[in-house]
């Protein structure tokens, strides 16, 4: 797979500035996910908001970023990887500027949903890029991609908290126009534009406004079902038009002549596999990630700062261990480092699971250097899932690939929600709930054993 006139040379001359950008444009777009949760006592204070429109600060970007990252990658096909990127970065640093000005919720709330239109341009974009380069680059960029927003998952709480206590919440959102400046003029440069799009340039008009719906759905179906109950007007009218838009989306792309997804893709063994073991790892992941802040708190007396900081050995290994994942690659294949992965991130869950009252760093430690390696182990996944498609369907496939995390992990803090509550005790659930997602994983794994290459 190579990019049109493009030479072996010229591609290995650019690789770095390319990587860079990769690993960039992930954190940045990923920390918004969750650097905003520990400012936002300080946020309703000063701008007297009330808990439901502090909900949509905290969720309205990701409602946007999983709803529109299909059409984001459609478009990344369609106009071209590099444009498609700029635009999107563009989008994202305007927006943060507007946030961070914000003088009222209303316009904080707007500003966020359009955060996530910025960031539903910039992912799929940055994955197709990837897509042209030889299997190596290909591989070690989509590392750097996931490293980076493992990284930015687990620092967003400690970042959040710090700015929010010694600046003002503002710069939670301002930091990221100088960052998205950076990473633009990174981009005009190391960015290929793409391939000449396959059979024109028609967009399915049909097939983004149905997939925007159920994406968009089903996001708010997950975030509000937990909080508001399963059995509530909004939510249950939710997972109706999720449906509706899902059915809507299958009819759509199998009449299109130019479908936005080529129903066709989960044939191939490697993309269908890939993508399945990438949403069973953030159902697990995901959902331990939300509930372990809880539990380290209330069950083992944790100091917040100190629940923070258990984030940031897991952080730090899977930055640390990215880099040789590629030679495991090379030397066990990526079905094997995969499944390797996955075992150790289901043997840190359960190791998890058997935390109680009074335990400190001595029992926890173990278990997040186990998840935290795993997880890196994992990094073959969105190669393997890129590699299998043509590049002209690149962005399509990345944006796939980001909305099975987006969407499994949303999906995995509401079902381990569901055993929590219905363990009767917060701790004893917790235990059950990691085990649960600890089996998810383990699937996973066997997954990955039999479909990647």
């Amino acid at each position: 797979m190579s990019l049109t006139a493009t030479t072996t040379g010229q591609r290995r001359t650019r690789a770095w500035p390319l990587l860079l950008v990769t690993g960039l444009a992930g954190f940045m777009t990923t920390l918004d996910n969750t650097v905003v949760t520990v400012a936002i006592p300080t946020i309703q204070r000063d701008l007297d908001a009330s808990l439901a429109a502090l909900e949509w600060v905290a969720t309205g970007y990701i409602l946007t970023f999983a709803g529109l990252m299909l059409a984001g990658g459609r478009l990344a096909d369609v106009h071209g990887h590099r444009r498609v990127l700029l635009a999107g970065l563009a989008a994202f640093a305007a927006a943060s500027l507007a946030a961070g000005l914000a003088g009222s919720i209303g316009v904080l709330i707007a500003a966020r949903l359009a955060q996530g239109v910025g960031a539903a341009l910039i992912l799929p974009a940055t994955l197709a890029a990837l897509a042209g380069r030889e299997e190596r680059q290909r591989s070690m960029g989509v590392a750097v991609w996931m490293a980076s927003g493992a990284a930015a998952l687990a620092l967003g709480p400690v970042a959040g908290g710090y700015v929010s206590q010694h600046l003002h919440w503002s710069w939670v959102f301002l930091a990221n126009v100088p960052l998205g400046a950076v990473i633009m003029a990174l981009a005009a440069v190391a960015v290929p534009p793409g391939p000449r799009p396959v059979g024109g340039r028609e967009l399915d008009g049909a097939g983004v406004v149905a997939s925007v719906v159920c994406l968009a759905a089903g996001t708010f179906a997950l975030i509000h079902g937990g909080a508001h109950g399963w059995a509530s007007p909004a939510v249950v009218a939710a997972v109706l038009v999720c449906a509706g838009g899902g059915a809507a989306f299958v009819v759509a792309e199998r009449r299109a002549r130019e479908p936005m997804v080529d129903l066709a893709l989960f044939r191939v063994r490697s993309f269908a596999g890939g993508v399945a073991a990438q949403v069973l790892w953030g159902l697990g992941v995901n959902g331990v990630f939300f509930y372990t802040a809880i539990f380290l708190q209330g069950v083992l007396r944790f100091t917040p700062t100190d629940s923070g900081m258990a984030f940031v050995p897991l952080a730090l290994l899977v930055v640390l261990v990215t880099p040789v994942v590629p030679l495991l690659e090379r030397w066990l294949g990526a079905g094997r480092t995969v499944a390797a992965g996955l075992v150790l991130v289901a043997g840190g869950m359960a190791l998890a699971a058997t935390l109680e009252a009074g335990d400190g760093w001595g029992r926890l430690l173990p278990a997040v250097c186990a998840i935290g390696v795993g997880s890196a182990l994992t990094m073959p996944l969105g190669s393997a899932v890129l590699g299998a498609v043509p590049e002209p369907r690149a962005g399509v496939a990345g944006g796939i690939f980001s909305v099975s995390r987006e969407i499994s992990g949303l999906f995995g803090i509401a079902a381990v929600g569901v055993i929590v509550h219905a363990a009767g005790g917060f701790a004893a659930g917790y235990a059950v709930g990691l085990l649960v997602a600890a089996g998810l994983v383990l699937a996973g794994a066997l997954i990955s054993l039999v479909t990647l290459p």
